[in-house]
């Protein structure tokens, strides 16, 4: 078995993790729960109030040490600012760590490189989802198009997500960047707005409770390609997370890796 804490137990992402870690044949159990300071079950298991049925106790961020002492590794779908002091707190524990957190800025996230490196092992991912992952691989050979073929992002999720772009759309936009040179990123337009060759499309929608998502649009100027991903529901990002897991925890170096690295695993292909 591979025992698990999840930060974020409560929220969507938290909850569809006990799930799926719950569910038939599976070798996960949930043994610590973090919530926010002052959350309202603070101090209730997780069996009582009807999340899964493991009596792990759900505990703030200040108790970290306690709800990871028996786990392996640490699941987090929280916010970029409660990372930022969580995970140095995980690392201390010598638990690995498995994060989905998104929206990081530069500071938050070398702060928390900085703290972990040399310490654990964790793995990072904007999206657990292997067909996002796919399309990572997929835009990367995308370079090898005429230089007049513009390239942009559309993104639509629930209306209950915080942060625009979302960590896919961003991620997205780093790889295109990357090879194509463009120096800004444009979230809207209104009015005259000519686009310009140093600009990155990025545009984002909320509405409803759509899982995700993702639209590359490639235009030249006779042609368009369009690669779309569509997530249809949470359960695939937990899945993922679920296997990231399983992958870190036979890590014996510590580091840190992506889902690329989870993929190209053949305990990952193989399951």
């Amino acid at each position: 078995m591979i025992d698990i804490c999840i930060a974020g137990a409560l929220g969507k992402m938290g909850r569809t993790v006990i799930e799926e870690a719950e569910g038939e044949n599976t070798e996960y159990e949930v043994v610590g729960a973090i919530e926010y300071e002052g959350h309202e079950e603070i101090g209730s298991s997780l069996d009582e109030i009807g999340v899964g049925s493991s009596s792990a106790e759900i505990r703030p961020p200040s108790e970290i040490p306690q709800a990871c002492s028996e786990a392996d590794v640490y699941i987090s779908f929280t916010t970029p600012s409660a990372e930022v002091s969580n995970l140095p707190s995980v690392a201390k524990t010598g638990t690995c760590a498995v994060v989905g957190t998104t929206g990081y800025d530069e500071k938050e996230m070398s702060s928390i490189e900085e703290k972990i490196s040399g310490q654990i092992s964790a793995v990072f991912a904007p999206n657990f989802a292997p067909g996002v992952n796919l399309l990572y691989k997929l835009v990367r050979s995308c370079d090898t198009l005429p230089e007049d073929y513009d390239f942009s992002i559309t993104e639509i999720h629930h209306n209950e997500k915080t942060d625009a772009p979302s960590g896919t759309a961003s991620e997205l936009a780093e790889i295109v960047s990357d090879f194509k040179g463009y120096t800004e990123t444009v979230t809207g337009r209104e009015g005259a707005s000519e686009r310009n060759d140093n600009e990155m499309e990025v545009l984002a929608a909320r509405a409803g409770g759509v899982p995700g998502i993702h639209d590359l649009i490639i235009a030249g100027p006779d042609e368009m390609l369009k690669i779309e991903h569509c997530s249809f529901s949470k359960a695939v990002f937990a899945r993922g997370a679920l296997h990231a897991a399983e992958w870190v925890n036979r890590r014996e170096e510590t580091g840190i890796f992506t889902m690329d690295d989870v993929l190209e695993s053949v305990g990952f292909e193989d399951d």
